[in-house]
Parts: C-alpha cells; sequence; structure tokens
C-alpha cells in the first residue's frame, strides 16, 4: 500500500505542481509581450488567459498532493519526522503564496491587459518575484522529500 500511495503522491506533484511553476513562471514574460503587441495594434490575450488558466486548474488539482503526502506519511508511521513537519509548512506557505499573491496578481494583470491600460514592468516584475518564491518553496520541498535529514529511511 506504501509503494501505491507513494507512487500516487510523487505523480500528482509531477502532474498538478509541475505545469503551475511552468505556466507562473512563462505568465509575467506573456504579459509583457502582449502590452508591446497591443501598442502595435496586434493584441492577442490568448496565450495570458491560457496560463492563468493552467495554473488556477492545477493549483486545484495539486490538492491531492497533500491528500496522497498525509495518506503515504500515515501508512509510513512519519507524520512525527522533522522533515515533514518542515516539509508540510513550506508546502502551506507556497500554496498561500500561490493563492494570495501570484493567482490575484495574474487577474489583475489579466484586467489591465483586457482594458488596454499601461502596463508597468514593475507590475510584471513583483509577479516574477511571487512565483519565483514559490517555485523555491517547492524546490525546497522536493528536496526535503528525497533526502529526509534524520530519517531512518532516507538517503
Amino acid at each position: 500500500m506504501t509503494k501505491i500511495l507513494l507512487s500516487l503522491h510523487v505523480l500528482a506533484a509531477i502532474v498538478a505542481i509541475g505545469p503551475v511553476t511552468v505556466a507562473a513562471s512563462m505568465f509575467p514574460p506573456a504579459a509583457r509581450n502582449a502590452h508591446a503587441a497591443a501598442g502595435e495594434g496586434q493584441a492577442d490575450l490568448g496565450t495570458v488567459r491560457l496560463l492563468h488558466r493552467i495554473c488556477r486548474v492545477y493549483a486545484t488539482m495539486g490538492l491531492a498532493v497533500p491528500a496522497f503526502g498525509f495518506a503515504t506519511a500515515a501508512v509510513m508511521g512519519v507524520l512525527d519526522s522533522g522533515w515533514l513537519t518542515a516539509s508540510i509548512a513550506l508546502t502551506a506557505a507556497a500554496a498561500g503564496v500561490l493563492v494570495a499573491f501570484v493567482l490575484p496578481r495574474q487577474g489583475e494583470l489579466l484586467d489591465t491587459l483586457g482594458a488596454s491600460k499601461a502596463l508597468e514592468r514593475s507590475d510584471t516584475a513583483q509577479l516574477a518575484m511571487f512565483t519565483g518564491v514559490f517555485n523555491l518553496l517547492w524546490a525546497t520541498v522536493t528536496i526535503l522529500m528525497i533526502v529526509r535529514p534524520g530519517s531512518t529511511t532516507g538517503a
């Protein structure tokens, strides 16, 4: 049962979190490109809308990652491990950054682009910063999941 749950946990992380990290990272430059094209009368927000939709949909699917993670940890009997507690806290922080900063800012930028308002570079730079923090948190969680410091089952 452990192998099945662990496999589902890892697959959910790859399938759900991977697309969010990539699409969120692509969003700021795509928004800048769409804004530049709008200045030339060729505005196409399709790519920017698609990237935002990918982030929203896959973020929702990403809820499966901690669900399978908790189930796996319970079966393995490691719920009280420090590395797991740190991973849970970092996962919650990453989810918070995504929900509180990345997705709303993407929506605001879409509204700005749709209304043909001026887009400041600082708007996309700030979004890129929050996206980088989100990605860094997930990278740290991934490392903790692989290394599991202090674990008797770790490397």
